[in-house]
């Protein structure tokens, strides 16, 4: 089969630009409403694609890839977290899964970085305090922060995006320190003179800062639970730009109403769009709507790394991105 003859599905708006180049390429359906496809519409369109192009908001169980067409050989992720599809399951019945990983690093980290030094001026704070009317003029001890420089930042994920948050930090002055499954190679801890910790329940003491920047696995689920969270000191910012599942919000509200945490920087939620209602309108939590990788050129970065790996696996090449099961 050649690329041109693919029935690509695409399940939400993509950039124009990656539309209209997928509509060149392959015979590709749109979704024009952008309004998430329902559990129904996605088995229908897997019973009859030869590849399909989800994103987070769709839930690729073994239920629907076991009722899949036998047309379907392709699942190409827009987007590099993949823990919303069973890779497992379409492994099985001989479907390649794909992903867009490392496009989306530098601006994911961006935001990271935005949210450490929003928390901790607590800029957002400031800013609807003079929108309301409240500034009254300087004086010496009102809405006074928290310095970055000095520092101790906790990385837990030292992959792409946790390496590019650590060169960030250590640009404001902070000292870097992480867990991860292994620590990284010593060439790169040298460069970040960062102090890498096996043991994460001993790190998170010692931090001024924890930034989540892992992937959603079993393993990592809760990983900041109520017990951990309760080892934090009191002025100690979270921030994840992760996925929302990383932290049992219930007792991340909790401990913010107890006061026994410095701050929250969220731009992921445990069930994304809701919001736990502990978090919300608190002057020490920045809450975003999940804006990671939402530039125009990380979008556009993502929908290109998709055709490539459509047109790779149309031409009878290896996709480069293929995603195996953990």
């Amino acid at each position: 089969m050649s690329a041109r003859s693919l029935k690509v599905t695409l399940t939400r708006r993509l950039p124009d630009a990656v539309e209209t180049r997928m509509r060149e390429l392959f015979d590709a359906t749109l979704n024009l409403t952008d309004r998430p496809l329902s559990r129904d519409q996605l088995a229908a369109a897997m019973a009859t694609c030869d590849v399909l192009v989800p994103t987070i908001t769709d839930r690729i169980d073994a239920d629907l890839i076991a009722g899949a067409g036998e047309r379907l050989k392709l699942i190409a992720n827009f987007g590099a977290g993949t823990e919303h599809i069973d890779v497992a399951a379409a492994q099985a019945r001989g479907i390649v899964v794909t992903n867009t990983p490392g496009v989306l690093t530098e601006d994911t980290a961006d935001l990271a970085m935005t949210l450490i030094l929003a928390v901790s001026r607590r800029v957002v704070e400031g800013a609807a305090a003079l929108q309301d009317g409240r500034f009254e003029g300087w004086t010496p001890t009102w809405m006074c922060g928290r310095k970055l420089w000095g520092k101790r930042l906790g990385i837990v994920g030292m992959g792409r995006i946790g390496q590019a948050l650590a060169r960030r930090a250590r640009a404001f002055g902070m000292q870097v320190h992480y867990h991860n499954r292994k620590a990284v190679s010593p060439l790169v801890e040298e460069e970040l003179a960062a102090t890498y910790w096996d043991d994460l329940d001993a790190m998170l003491p010692r931090m001024d800062v924890i930034s989540l920047n892992c992937p959603a696995t079993p393993e990592t689920h809760h990983i900041l639970s109520a017990d951990r969270l309760s080892r934090l000191q009191p002025h100690t910012v979270v921030i994840n730009t992760a996925r929302g599942e990383l932290i049992d919000e219930a007792a991340l509200a909790a401990a913010l109403a107890d006061r026994r945490l410095g701050g929250v920087g969220l731009d992921v939620f445990e069930h994304e769009p809701a919001v736990h209602p502990g978090l919300l309108n608190r002057p020490d939590a920045v809450l975003l709507p999940h804006l990671g990788s939402a530039t125009v050129e990380s979008r556009q970065d993502m929908g290109d790394r998709v055709i490539l790996n459509v047109m790779t696996f149309g031409t009878g090449h290896r996709c480069p991105d293929r995603v195996l099961p953990l």
